[in-house]
């Protein structure tokens, strides 16, 4: 199989709920649909520390501490609000925002389109800020309004490699069985065997 030359079209977008261990990894629920997705934007977090030393840059240090973007999305599911972003569903069937909700950690499920083959992502461990409420009137024609979320992911301990993880996307090389399941669990990656 050959590589993609070109992508395009996010869809297929998942969240799963984490549980962090006293470790710093996490086990994940079973990924929900999110669907609606318009836009995906994640910009690289760190960065990098030159050190000179004989008139040269001597040595470079890298700092990989994740992503932080926007997620526009058709509108914010009632799910993802509870199980993310804190709401509570009161007795009457209302949501209710909890001032005081704790941050839920959670993977992003999603994958873009290509020319041969779509990719398919997760980042590992993720947080959400609160969709703003924002509407404008209806005009001679109807223009549906987004909501976004900014999502920060940042790295979880992977025990097979043991060292922090940030993200995971498949390739050419994928296996058929995984590549089919990505969205029915996390995909958890293992060291090869030396």
């Amino acid at each position: 199989m050959t590589n993609n030359k070109i992508k395009y079209g996010l869809k297929n977008v998942y969240y799963a709920v984490a549980t962090i261990a006293a470790d710093g990894s996490a086990t994940y629920d079973t990924p929900v649909a999110f669907p609606g997705a318009v836009s995906l934007s994640l910009d690289p977090q760190g960065e990098n520390t030159p050190f000179y030393a004989d008139n040269i840059v001597y040595w470079v240090g890298v700092a990989n501490t994740g992503y932080e973007g926007d997620l526009e999305i058709a509108r914010v599911i009632d799910n993802f609000k509870t199980d993310v972003l804190g709401y509570q569903t009161d007795n009457k069937g209302v949501l209710v925002e909890d001032a005081n909700a704790n941050a839920v950690h959670f993977a992003l499920l999603f994958q873009f389109e290509g020319d041969v083959k779509a990719t398919r992502h997760v980042m590992y461990n993720c947080t959400a800020t609160r969709p703003g409420a924002n509407g404008s009137t209806k005009e001679d024609t109807v223009e549906p309004e987004t909501e976004s979320v900014t999502i920060t992911a940042t790295t979880i301990y992977n025990a097979s490699y043991d060292t922090d993880i940030v993200k995971a996307e498949t390739n050419e090389t994928t296996d058929t069985t995984t590549y089919s399941g990505w969205f029915e669990a996390v995909y958890t990656p293992t060291r090869p065997q030396q």
